[in-house]
């Protein structure tokens, strides 16, 4: 296994721009809810605290599409610097609005600049793995060490904004918020050796066009697992209240992020030979089956195991995804194509967990999983419809769009 990443993280500049997007990446999974904390804190509405979250978070799936076509057209250089300037800008302007108690809507406004401008770090990250990879048999591992990255942050984020709000001030956790991301995205963009070449100029539009016969599928596939995601977090957080011990709820879902952790470190080290899109599919139908249980579990260790255990097919399903996008769509758009995915992905998760939290409410948190395990066996159900209508399960080869499976 350490051979394996060895080989990849061992070429020249890759460790680097790696771990600097990691860094980077910390303010996705620390704004959120260190706006929730700062406004709660300061303004005693959990309400309020939620709508300027919303509007950091809408204002970040609306626009990060846009950001995405322009690095590839433009380059990471000439854009994610201007994007992380606006992102620290309209941060810290949120933050004195609410600590300085200026009238509303003035930190939503603040807010939404803020969360249009959140630089698309991680798949631009991505696509400096696809330009600097010579065989593109280690690409997976790359992809998979990316996925373990992602659930760090997810780990080490949250943690890190709550510990700084609570007990040093509430301004702190935004405030490190704001210096990871300047710092991992001012590390990045001077390692010019691994940018990928801006895309100005397309010769052959046809075959710059987005393959939406894939793509369209794909993102749907990915809007489910959004709510997926959501209505676990908001089902597990209830369940652990509803055993009286909210507390617990924190270590079950890292639990559940450990298991995709580890999962991700193997699937980078073990050479698997069928095609992405056929790991996708049935990585997605795994997760969706995995989480059938939960709705019959009724203790914490059970319900840990089980989630673990689902833990285990997120990180090989993501994997595949973003190696089916990037063999499928045109090069010069590879940073917009993988967005097209995390965007579905993070639109599904407040659905997902508003529809869970109707279900709580009216029979209960065990109950609320059945939204989760729907979610996925939906988002699988999608997955092999759109590959048996583009002909790829009866033929068994690729699809002329240039997917696999």
């Amino acid at each position: 296994m350490l051979t394996t990443y060895r080989r990849a993280l061992g070429l020249p500049g890759a460790l680097v721009f790696s771990l600097s997007g990691m860094v980077a990446r910390l303010p996705i999974s620390m704004v959120s809810l260190g706006i929730v904390l700062l406004v709660s804190t300061r303004t005693g509405s959990y309400a309020l605290a939620g709508t300027v979250s919303a509007a950091y978070l809408i204002s970040n799936a609306v626009f990060a599409v846009f950001q995405a076509r322009l690095v590839d057209r433009l380059g990471q250089s000439r854009v994610l610097p201007v994007a992380i300037a606006v992102f620290a800008g309209g941060l810290a302007a949120t933050m004195a609005a609410v600590d300085l108690d200026w009238p509303l809507p003035v930190p939503h406004l603040c807010a939404a600049v803020s969360g249009a401008a959140l630089p698309q770090i991680g798949s631009s990250v991505r696509a400096r793995w696809s330009y600097v990879v010579p065989d593109r048999t280690y690409l997976p591992t790359a992809f998979a060490f990316e996925a373990v990255v992602d659930e760090s942050v997810f780990m080490v984020g949250p943690t890190l904004v709550t510990l700084l709000a609570t007990t040093v001030h509430p301004l702190a956790g935004l405030t490190s918020a704001i210096l990871t991301g300047v710092a991992g995205t001012a590390v990045l963009v001077s390692q010019k050796s691994t940018e990928p070449p801006p895309a100005r100029h397309v010769v052959d539009r046809a075959g710059a066009a987005m393959p939406w016969g894939v793509l369209g599928p794909l993102v749907l596939c990915a809007f489910t697992m959004g709510v997926l995601f959501g209505g676990a977090e908001v089902a597990t957080v209830a369940f652990s209240d509803e055993h009286g011990a909210k507390a617990l709820s924190g270590v079950l879902l890292a639990i559940w992020a450990l298991g995709s952790l580890l999962s991700g470190l193997v699937t980078g080290a073990v050479t698997l030979r069928a095609p992405h899109a056929t790991r996708f599919r049935w990585g997605l139908l795994t997760l969706g089956l995995l989480m059938v249980p939960l709705p019959f579990v009724d203790g914490f260790v059970l319900l840990a195991a089980f989630l673990l255990l689902a833990g285990f097919a997120i990180s090989p399903t993501l994997i595949a995804s973003v190696a089916w996008v990037e063999e499928t769509v045109p090069a010069g758009r590879l940073t917009e194509g993988i967005t097209m995915f995390s965007t579905g992905l993070a639109a599904g998760v407040a659905p997902g967990a508003a529809l869970v939290g109707v279900v709580i409410d009216s029979h209960g948190a065990s109950a609320s999983y059945w939204v989760s395990a729907g979610a996925g066996l939906l988002g699988a159900s999608v997955a092999f419809v759109a590959a048996f209508a583009n002909g790829s399960l009866r033929r068994g080869r690729p699809s002329p769009s240039g997917s696999s499976g």
